[in-house]
Order: C-alpha cells, then structure tokens, then sequence
C-alpha cells in the first residue's frame, strides 16, 4: 500500500505562486507514476501533472502548461507541484496521487491512479 500526504495549499491573489509538496510512504519502491489532479464543487477530476519515476518523463494538462511544474526529490520520497502564475480557475482541491505497474509511456497526467492524499485546497482570488 502506498500513502500520500499533501501539504503547502492556501490562498493566493492572482498572479502569485504556491509549491505544494506530497510525502509518500509505504511500499512507495513500487510507484512508477506520482501526479497531481485537482477537483472543484460541482466538478470532476481535472488532470494536471504527472512525472515517471523512473526516468522524471513529465506530462502537463494543457490549462497548467508553461506556468505549473511537477518535480520529485527520490531520496525524501517527497513530490512536488510549483504553480506559478495562479488564476482564479486555478481555485480546486488538489490531490496526489500515484499508481503502480505502469510504463513510463504510459504516465500522463490524464492516468488513473489507484493512489491518491486527502487533498489540500488552493484558492486563488
């Protein structure tokens, strides 16, 4: 089992930053794919990032493209998600997630993942 941690959320104007940070633990040797996805009220799951494990293959949701980055420190077990240039249409819960057995091909930030934190909410006004 893989668990996930999610912290750094808050409240930002327009135009600011937030880093969110994820700390995993758990049988985390077998995590071949870490990313993000955030939920609004009334919405379903948005993709945002993700990053291979195995070889720091990234993949973006075009909304986030040029101004959010996914990154991963290996040895801390930490990931991370630096937003810059926040938008109100930035506002969710954002999640960490991570799954299994999957090529590095295949980790996207549109992939499901069978591992997800109990979310940490931004808010950008």
């Amino acid at each position: 089992h893989v668990q996930l941690v999610e912290s750094g959320g808050g409240s930002v104007q327009a135009g600011g930053s937030l880093r969110l940070s994820c700390s995993a633990s758990g049988y985390t040797r077998s995590v071949d794919c870490m990313g993000w996805f955030r939920q609004s009220p009334g919405t379903g799951r948005e993709d945002v990032a993700a990053i291979a494990t195995s070889d720091g293959k990234t993949d973006y949701a075009d909304s986030v493209k040029g101004r959010f980055t996914i990154s991963r420190d290996r040895g801390k077990n930490i990931l991370y998600l630096q937003m810059n240039s926040l938008r109100p249409e930035d506002t969710a819960t954002y999640y960490c997630a991570a799954e299994r057995h999957i090529e590095s091909r295949w980790c996207r930030a549109s992939t499901v993942f069978g591992f997800r934190g109990q979310g940490t909410q931004v808010t950008v006004s």
